[in-house]
Order: C-alpha cells, then structure tokens, then sequence
C-alpha cells in the first residue's frame, strides 16, 4: 500500500469514527466531550447531528470506494472524496470550530498531495 494510499484509509477511518460519535454517541458522556456540548444542548440537535454523521459516512465510503478500485479506476474516487473532505473541513472550521481545520482540511490536503506526488 502506498503512503498516499494510507493517508486515504486513515481518513476513511476517521470519518467512520466521526460517524458513530454524531450518529450513535452525540448524547453520551463521550460524544458530548468531543463536541463540547451540555445534555441540553445534545438532546436538542441529536436528529440533526445524526443526519451529519450520515454525510461523514457517505465521505467514508467514497474513499473506501477508491481504496478497493485500486490506484488507476480509484483515483479520481479518492481525489474527489478527499475534495469533500477538504470542503467541509473548510466550512466546519469557519463555521462551527477552528479544530475541524486540523481535524479534516488539513489530512484531506496531504492526501491530495500525497496523491499528486504518487508516493
């Protein structure tokens, strides 16, 4: 596997991650540490916090996709999920917390020029 390659799997692995806390722990003790929130605050935005961990599974599975279609079919797989990626690192990160910039832009970043350089 090349390094670029695993750069991509272990951003799919955060996603998947990012998944299961906004999907099924946003309301426990762990998942409200990891976003800062009150129980209050949880209980209020759980459906929506789901839907968002439904789209953070969705960018999984594209670069999963890319993954299992190898370097030639699974490029532009890669390319346009880790594009995703980036994106919504960008917007979480002006919108929501600084954090997400490191969290998601910046891997989804190396990634593409992991890519680019094809190592």
């Amino acid at each position: 596997m090349s390094f670029a390659n695993l750069v991509v799997l272990l951003i799919a692995l955060l996603h998947v991650y990012i998944l299961v806390l906004e999907m099924f722990l946003w309301d426990t003790p762990k998942g409200m540490k990891a976003f800062n929130l009150t129980p209050e605050q949880a209980a209020q935005t759980k459906v929506l916090a789901a839907n968002q961990g439904l789209y953070n599974g969705f960018l999984a599975a594209g670069l999963f996709w890319g993954l299992i279609q190898g370097d030639a079919a699974g490029g532009a797989f890669k390319v346009f999920f880790l594009l995703c990626v980036l994106v919504a690192g960008l917007y979480g990160a002006a919108t929501a917390n600084r954090r997400i910039l490191f969290i998601q832009t910046v891997p989804a970043l190396l990634g593409l020029v992991l890519l680019y350089l094809g190592v």
